[in-house]
């Protein structure tokens, strides 16, 4: 062997070494949904203890909306070395359920949406007075300080409302159809009389559907529409419920506009085309993310985040004029 070769020999086994501890890194679990990146995957980006988390949203299924969240929250627990826990309902009690089965499996931490306050409430403060830090995200806003949340990731519903409702009356809209797809959701109901509020004396009627039956919405709203051709705006309030929509205003040979609250990658094509005029977007991708990595700062040195305030993730607007900046972001499922 020669003097050069034994010369490099122990650097380059050192550099193999690094190498092996970079992959094993790589190769370690993530918790929740199985999810590949572009590089095939990761573990934990720091040098903490492996924590488990939980987060426990009110998502229906087959809303892409949570998809967004729950991506979010992957991204920052795959970041902070976490093994996240994700689970849903739409129906409260089931979700005040999930919550104590999180109690019960004695998490690290827990984020929660609080659409239906009274019934999720109570739970969370359980959490909380079990010495289990509790942030909140997307739904419960104005009560999460009452239940002992340390925090809030969100958009305010009422403003973010009252700005979809201005920016209708700035487009000339006199009869508004804002459709909820979630009863007794008080953040749906809070948006449609945030639009009230800043629509500017145009009319703003509310149409009840089940969002979990896209069929049976596209059916509904066509059949208000054929009925009312008055109706020049469809407010949705979710991404699934405007693209149904827009196949309803067709059927019923209306020529209202469809604008909505949220986005995914099929919305920003609609945008692209002009079938969609706006969507109200509060970040849900962020929301999911921050919600995680605040239980992590809680848990690595006792961090608040917010300062005693929530956090706001919106509101902001996506139309034609700015559609194409968040485009490769939508399609990797990411806005």
């Amino acid at each position: 062997m020669s003097t050069k070769f034994r010369s490099i020999q122990p650097a380059l086994l050192a550099l193999l070494a690094i190498f092996g501890l970079v992959l094993a890194t790589g190769c370690s679990a993530t918790g929740g949904r199985p999810r590949v990146d572009e590089q095939g995957g990761g573990g934990g980006g720091v040098d903490t203890p492996r924590y488990t988390v939980a987060m426990v949203s009110h998502g229906a299924p087959g809303d892409t909306f949570w998809d967004l969240v729950r991506a979010g929250a992957e991204d920052a627990a795959k970041k902070n070395n976490l093994e996240l826990r994700y689970s849903s309902s739409p129906q409260a009690p089931e979700q005040a359920n999930l919550v104590q089965n999180a109690i019960d499996s004695h998490v690290d931490g827990i984020a929660v949406t609080m659409p239906t306050v009274e019934a999720i409430g109570p739970m969370a403060h359980k959490a909380s007075e079990a010495g289990i830090p509790v942030v909140g995200l997307n739904a419960g806003m104005s009560q999460y300080k009452k239940y002992g949340l340390s925090g809030f990731f969100g958009q305010d519903e009422s403003i973010a409302g009252k700005r979809a409702g201005e920016r209708l009356g700035d487009d000339g809209a006199k009869h508004v159809l804002c459709v909820i797809h979630e009863q007794g959701n008080s953040s749906q109901e809070a948006r449609c009389s945030g639009i009230k509020d800043g629509a500017r004396g145009a009319k703003v009627e509310t149409l009840y559907v089940n969002g979990m039956d896209l069929t049976s919405v596209e059916s509904t709203v066509q059949a208000k529409l054929a009925q009312d051709k008055s109706i020049d705006y469809v407010m949705g309030l979710v991404a699934p419920v405007a693209l149904v929509s827009v196949k309803a205003v067709d059927a019923a040979g209306s020529d209202a506009k469809i604008a909505t609250f949220d986005t995914n990658a099929e919305l920003v094509e609609a945008i692209r085309g002009g079938k969609v005029q706006f969507a109200v977007d509060q970040q849900p991708y962020l929301q999911g993310y921050m919600a995680i990595d605040s239980l992590w700062l809680a848990k690595r040195n006792g961090s608040t985040v917010g300062g005693g305030q929530a956090v706001l993730t919106g509101p902001s607007f996506v139309d034609k004029d700015n559609v194409d900046t968040i485009a490769d972001a939508a399609k990797k499922g990411l806005r």
